[in-house]
């Protein structure tokens, strides 16, 4: 079915606090150097001992109404992409209608890891071409750091915090969804996991401590080896070719990761946005706060044709082609 859904406004929030490569210098054993080298990251935003997942989220949601001056009283449905709430339950979602006291709307969490906002962008967008849904507000927002095992130099070199929110409006007449392809490989999630109730998966032992765990060699492996072929079949299948797309935007995992890719899916470096460098990585925020660089860099203009590609814990993956026209 043709998308009747444009993302109408966008909006972000990191918080003040920072982490940088000579600050982990004083905590595990690395350097700098070696973090750059291996990842592209400088440095990561941190959330405060009392700020979480729905303060950031609360946060981007007031950036993007401060940008757009959208209304927020009429949305019927929010979505938020988050692997670090607050609770178990209530969701993130129904803190922000809570917060902005929007008064009739559906409001759920969802979790696919460092795809949720690809995933969340999909879910709004069936929601809202189906009719049924008229505005939806999709909201990604991670306090990774609280969740970060800070004795592990492999991990905790990487994640960082932030939150992003995008609104996705009923416009048959402009959509912005021109084509989708996932996956899902669940007998990878030992690779990336962090325990809650049970300590294993598929007979597995796993670490206990509530922490992210993660086989980055395994994880590389499988992201590289997957997206190329992937985003492939997402082109082909949409009727796209690579010089058809003005900005890839792949989750911001890490820059090796990005680079190789890029290369072997015949990608120009040159036409990809990431956030990692400034800002870590942040999962499921990841990618929209990629895009809200490259608006603020004045790269990503509307008209502009977007692959967007998250992909991570489950092991999850979920790309999408959009046609980028704000309001």
């Amino acid at each position: 079915m043709k998308s009747r859904a444009r993302i109408t406004a966008i909006g972000a929030y990191v918080p003040e606090g920072k982490l940088t490569n000579d600050d982990l210098e004083k905590m595990v054993s690395t350097s700098d150097e070696w973090i750059f080298q291996r990842t592209g990251i400088k440095e990561r935003r941190i959330a405060g001992k009392e700020e979480y997942a729905s303060h950031l989220a609360f946060r981007a949601v007031e950036n993007l109404v401060e940008r757009s001056q959208k209304e927020l009283q009429d949305i019927d449905g929010i979505i938020v992409a988050t692997s670090t709430a607050d609770h178990a339950f209530p969701s993130v979602a129904c803190q922000i209608q809570h917060q902005f006291q929007i008064p009739a709307t559906g409001a759920f969490d969802i979790n696919a890891v460092c795809a949720g906002f690809t995933y969340a962008l999909h879910l709004a967008n069936t929601m809202v071409t189906s009719e049924v849904h008229k505005k939806v507000l999709v909201v990604a927002t991670e306090t990774l750091s609280k969740v970060t095992d800070f004795t592990d130099r492999t991990t905790c070199v990487l994640f960082g915090d932030g939150a992003s929110a995008v609104l996705v409006e009923y416009d048959p007449d402009q959509p912005s969804f021109l084509g989708v392809h996932m996956g899902t490989n669940g007998e990878g999630g030992s690779q990336l996991y962090r325990t809650a109730f049970a300590d294993s998966i598929h007979g597995k032992e796993l670490n206990t401590s509530g922490k992210m765990v993660q086989n980055g060699r395994e994880v590389y492996k499988w992201a590289t080896r997957t997206l190329p072929d992937s985003m492939e079949e997402l082109l082909q299948k949409s009727n796209f070719s690579k010089e058809d797309i003005d900005w890839f935007i792949p989750h911001s995992a890490n820059m090796r990761m990005v680079e190789s890719i890029c290369e072997k899916s015949g990608f120009p470096l040159q036409k990809t946005l990431t956030s990692m460098e400034s800002f870590g990585n942040t999962s499921a925020a990841s990618i929209p706060l990629a895009l809200n660089i490259g608006i603020k860099e004045a790269k990503v203009k509307n008209g502009d044709t977007l692959l967007l590609y998250g992909f991570g814990g489950g092991l999850t993956h979920l790309g999408l082609i959009v046609k980028w026209n704000i309001d």
